[in-house]
Parts: structure tokens; C-alpha cells; sequence
């Protein structure tokens, strides 16, 4: 394993890899023999940062109900109810943790019923522990790449995102050292700051520097209605409501171990605060449709381009979730009132735009950075972003691409103020397919683009008038 040191010390006649990795998780054994808990509870109990054990279900619900669990290995054949229709039972309310079964009845239908159930793993007894630990090893893996996906497909970032917090000026340099200090307490911070910012960047940086394993899931919550935001963030069980065909974990048990961030959270329906209250206070949620708190662990970061504490006035947001959320508070200044780093920004930008665009970068001159310093920027580093890549897609200087003040590609003329990036775009590619005398294809190597991408471009284009 990747994860696993190199170290190997014996465990009866087996060499086991040292799971320092496993440290930081905790385990759930449910079996009637007691030979069997004891065994498991033994050879893992050095590995792992938890283990339970329980004798049947009834048992193991009630430690389920009190601690976070990231893996069950339960018998098969239980008490009362089979350890199938538990894990069924599990997965019907959106509790997917990764499961090992494990049983001495090694018939071919039970081990379908199990995959069935959405068994990790399957093992005969008797086993030995390395059986376990390897079992262990590809649930483990299969739980982060899980994680890994489900937020990869949630935040489509571009790489010269990141450089929305670059700046060496003292008002940075200040903020650097607030998210130093603050990064590895547990508490609820808020960050507060104009659109274009960087909150969400100043709150990954937390997290990375909080030594949190778990990852970290940002939600939009402006972005949805509150019923759909309430299933989005505590999950829902089979049935909860139209379409609920199975059984779903929230955002809030994506990021147990790690961190979740409510971005705007000013937008949040008021009628979902008090939800969002009670999770926080209790460390619990509640699935939509579910009588059953679930623990969880998630550091909250909120954010918030509006002024709280005036909606709060306005009776607008919940002045006891504010209290809440305000436990430590993050100002991230606007660009003009750093307009000092706005040459390292500008270059940065430059530099990485242009190695995804495949094109050499250049260098602004003394005047360009005087007449971008004059702007007001009331986009901020995500204005700036937008104006470097307009700049480079239309080989034209930075500061007359400001606010939408982009040179005609084939005239001299001042298009439009709402002549839109999306609109520089079509008009570009247009040219480039007159140039080719509509060939895509040398087009879309001319673009550097997909000729799949170019098609359904222009397909949609066309759907358009």
C-alpha cells in the first residue's frame, strides 16, 4: 500500500506493513462469538484509532448512534436479523460505510446476497489477521477514492484559481498569518469579503494547514432551495420524498473528518437556519425522512459577501446561528485596497493562462500596470483573472480588455460594453473556422481544442437563433 511505511514487523507467521494510516480511524466489529470480538479487537486495537464491538444488532445500532464509524466488519449470520439486512437497511438511509462480512457458511448465494448489500469484502472463517488488514487496505482506499470523486466532481477548479491569495503586501502578509493561527484550532470561523476575493481559497488554505484527514466539501448555499439544500447537506433515506428511490449521505458526512465550507452563506432560507443551528450545536444530523442523529465530525467555515451582522438587524439571518458562526472572523480585503500586489497577480495569471492555452507568455509594461492600477475592481481577483485570459485570447492590451472594453478582433473599433467574454469567444472561433474555410478539424487544432468540443460549441450556437 501507498499509504503504509515501510516498516514490517511480524504478526504470527505473517509480515504485516506498519498502518500508521489507519491511526485516525475507527471500526465497528459485530459478531455473536465472543472468541471472534475478542480476536478482531485484539489484533486491530494496535492499528486502529477506535474498535467497538458488539454481540448483535440492537447492540451495535447504539454504538453506531453515539460514535462515526469508517468501517464495519460484521457477521453474516446474527441474531435476530442477519447482518445482510442491517447493512441493507443501512444503505436505505444513506449510511454507506464500507462493510467487510465476514462468515462460515461459504455458499455462493450468500456471498451475492452480500455484494448485493454492497460488501467491500467477503471472508471465510477462520481467517487470519493479515486477511483482515489486507481487507481493511482495499476498503480504505475504495472510502478515499470515493471521497476523492464525489468532491472532484463538485469543485471544477482551474489551476490559476490559486493564485487568488498571492501578494506580499502587509495587509496579506497579516491574513497569512491569522489563517496560520487559526487553522489548527477546531472552531467555527467565518470569512467575510467581497465577491471575487478568494474566501474559498483562504478557507482551503485552513483546512490544509488544520491537519484534518477528511476533505474538504464546499456547498454554494444561495445556490438551491431549502428543501433541496437540507437533503444536499444532511442527506435523505429511501422514500423521504418524490424520486428518493434510495438512500443518500448529505455533504455533512462527506466531510466528517475534515471540513465543510457554506459559502454565502447570507443566502441560506432562513427556514434552513435552524437546521444548520442544531447540527452545529449537537455535532449531529438527521437525514431527511429519518427519526435517527447521526454523530459527525466536521470542522464548519462559512462565508459571506453581505453583511451578517445587518441581516441579522433586518431579520434577515438568525442572530443565534450568526453568534455561531462568528466564533473566529476572517476579513479578506478587496483588491484595490492591495492594489500594490496587482503586478505579481497580473504575471501569475499571465504565466499559468498561457501554458493552458499552449501560448508564450508576456510581460505588462510599466503603463499597462498604471492604467490597470487606476481601475476600481469591483470584481477583484476574479475580475483581474478574467481580464488577463481576454487579454491573451485576443492578443490584446490587458487594460483595454476592462469591462468588456475589448478591442474588435477584425476592427479598430470599441465593441459594446456587453460585449461579453462568451461572445469574444464565438467571434473568435468563427474567424478561426472562416480562416479554415470551415474545416474543424484544422480548426480545432488550431484552437486546441477537441473536435467534439468545437462541434458542440457551434451546435449550440446554432440552437441559439
Amino acid at each position: 500500500m501507498s499509504q503504509a511505511a515501510i516498516r514490517k514487523e511480524s504478526v504470527g507467521n505473517y509480515e504485516i506493513a506498519d498502518k500508521k494510516y489507519l491511526k485516525h480511524r475507527s471500526i465497528l466489529v459485530v459478531d455473536d462469538e465472543h472468541g471472534i470480538r475478542n480476536f478482531l479487537t485484539k489484533g486491530l486495537s494496535k492499528y486502529v484509532g477506535l474498535i467497538e464491538s458488539a454481540e448483535d444488532i440492537d447492540r451495535a445500532e447504539e454504538l453506531r448512534q453515539r460514535c462515526h464509524f469508517d468501517l464495519i466488519i460484521a457477521d453474516i449470520k446474527l441474531p435476530g436479523k442477519s447482518g445482510v439486512e442491517w447493512v441493507q437497511e443501512l444503505r436505505d438511509v444513506g449510511r454507506n460505510t464500507c462493510v467487510i462480512f465476514i462468515t462460515a457458511h461459504a455458499h455462493l448465494d450468500v456471498a451475492i446476497d452480500a455484494i448485493r448489500a454492497g460488501a467491500a469484502d467477503f471472508i471465510i472463517k477462520p481467517f487470519r489477521i493479515d486477511q483482515i488488514l489486507t481487507a481493511i487496505d482495499r476498503c480504505i482506499e475504495r472510502l478515499e477514492m470515493k471521497r476523492e470523486n464525489f468532491v472532484l466532481r463538485r469543485q471544477v477548479d482551474k489551476i490559476y484559481d490559486s493564485s487568488s491569495m498571492i501578494g506580499d503586501c502587509l495587509l496579506m502578509e497579516n491574513l497569512d498569518e491569522v489563517i496560520k493561527r487559526v487553522a489548527s484550532t477546531p472552531s467555527t470561523i467565518l470569512i467575510e469579503g467581497e465577491t471575487g476575493t478568494g474566501k474559498e481559497l483562504a478557507a482551503r488554505s485552513i483546512h490544509d494547514l488544520s491537519g484534518r484527514n477528511g476533505s474538504f466539501v464546499p456547498v454554494n448555499c444561495g445556490a438551491m432551495a431549502a428543501e433541496l439544500l437540507e437533503s444536499e447537506l444532511f442527506g435523505h433515506v429511501k422514500g423521504a420524498f418524490t424520486g428518493a428511490h434510495q438512500g443518500r449521505e448529505g455533504l455533512f458526512s462527506y466531510a466528517n473528518g475534515g471540513t465543510l465550507f457554506l459559502d454565502e452563506i447570507g443566502e441560506m432560507p432562513v427556514s434552513m437556519q435552524a437546521h444548520l443551528l442544531r447540527a452545529l450545536e449537537e455535532k449531529t444530523i438527521r437525514p431527511v425522512g429519518s427519526n435517527q442523529e447521526t454523530p459527525v465530525d466536521a470542522r464548519i467555515i462559512a462565508a459571506s459577501n453581505r453583511n451578517l451582522e445587518q441581516l441579522v438587524n433586518e431579520g434577515e439571518f438568525r442572530e443565534d446561528l450568526f453568534f455561531r458562526l462568528n466564533v473566529l472572523n476572517i476579513k479578506i480585503p478587496p483588491l484595490r485596497d492591495r492594489i500594490e500586489d496587482l503586478k505579481i497577480l497580473s504575471q501569475h495569471f499571465i504565466d499559468t493562462i498561457s501554458a493552458s492555452l499552449g501560448i508564450k507568455p508576456t510581460r505588462l509594461s510599466e503603463a499597462e500596470l498604471t492604467l490597470l492600477s487606476a481601475h476600481h475592481w469591483p470584481g477583484n481577483v476574479r475580475e483581474l483573472k478574467n481580464v488577463i485570459e481576454r487579454s491573451l485570447l485576443l492578443n490584446t492590451p490587458a487594460s483595454a480588455c476592462i469591462s468588456g472594453t475589448a478591442q474588435n478582433i477584425t476592427t479598430n473599433q470599441v465593441p459594446d460594453p456587453s460585449y461579453l467574454l462568451q461572445d469574444i469567444e464565438k467571434h473568435h472561433i468563427l474567424k478561426i473556422l472562416e480562416m479554415e474555410k470551415g474545416n474543424k478539424s484544422a480548426a480545432a487544432r488550431l484552437l486546441g481544442v477537441s473536435r467534439k468540443t468545437l462541434e458542440r460549441k457551434v451546435s449550440a450556437w446554432i440552437k441559439a437563433m
